[in-house]
């Protein structure tokens, strides 16, 4: 599942890329599902070119921009495979990866599987500004703090469910816009859903979409509202 807003330019190689590569797996059934965020460029008309070469893709429209955590939960509760994977469109970390997360689950009996960039910084091919690395990791502690979250690495875009539980997360999911890779894993701990942290490669891409000042002041923000929506039992 791949959230995309204004894509246009990039997308049309991730879908080869992840088609590919999917083509050439042991997967019996296998599908890609591309949601459009209200996107003003092309973007709809590159998934729907790519469905006609490779008909596992399929196009998923949002009502207007909604932001990437409506789009992550309208793709993960419209799949229809037994794991469901949401990945960036940038491919920051490659498709490739996903067989590390599905030996995690196999090898540990887990619910759910992330890629992560913290537990083994050598892996990082390209890095983002020490500015914007600083800035994660300081994310990262006040996640832990506020949350309980034992996770090193919550903001990867690379992250590998069952399908089972991608349904019962999902579809509990409050937030929007980027703070909802915490709320997800929060409400997966809160229903007792397993999770593994998996060292991944990854690359940074130009071109992200995170405003740093404007977007990590709300994602501040949302971890109290994960808070507050715990106490009002807004997760149960």
């Amino acid at each position: 599942m791949i959230p995309a807003y204004n894509e246009e330019s990039r997308l049309p190689a991730t879908l080869d890329k992840v088609c590919a590569y999917l083509q050439a797996s042991d997967f019996q059934r296998w599908e890609v599902l591309v949601v459009d965020d209200g996107s003003r460029d092309g973007t709809a008309a590159v998934a729907e070119s790519a469905s006609r070469r490779w008909p596992q893709v399929k196009l998923l429209r949002n009502p207007g921009n909604r932001g990437k955590g409506y789009s992550v939960r309208h793709g993960m509760t419209k799949a229809a495979g037994d794991w469901v994977l949401f990945t960036d469109a940038d491919l920051s970390a490659p498709i490739e990866e996903l067989g590390k997360l599905i030996e995690a689950v196999e090898r540990q009996g887990v619910h759910v599987a992330i890629g992560s960039r913290a537990l083994n910084r050598s892996l990082i091919g390209v890095h983002q500004s020490p500015f914007r690395e600083t800035a994660g990791r300081f994310f990262n502690l006040m996640v832990q703090l506020l949350t309980g979250l034992r996770i090193w690495d919550t903001q990867c875009g690379f992250k590998l469910f069952r399908n089972d539980a991608a349904r019962e997360v999902f579809s509990r999911l409050r937030l929007e816009r980027f703070g909802f890779d915490v709320e997800a894993l929060f409400i997966a701990r809160s229903r007792g859903f397993r999770i593994a942290e998996v060292p991944v490669r990854w690359n940074h891409v130009d071109g992200t979409k995170v405003n740093m000042f404007r977007d990590s002041a709300d994602m501040f923000l949302d971890l109290v509202r994960i808070r507050w929506h715990q106490l009002r039992g807004l997760y149960r």
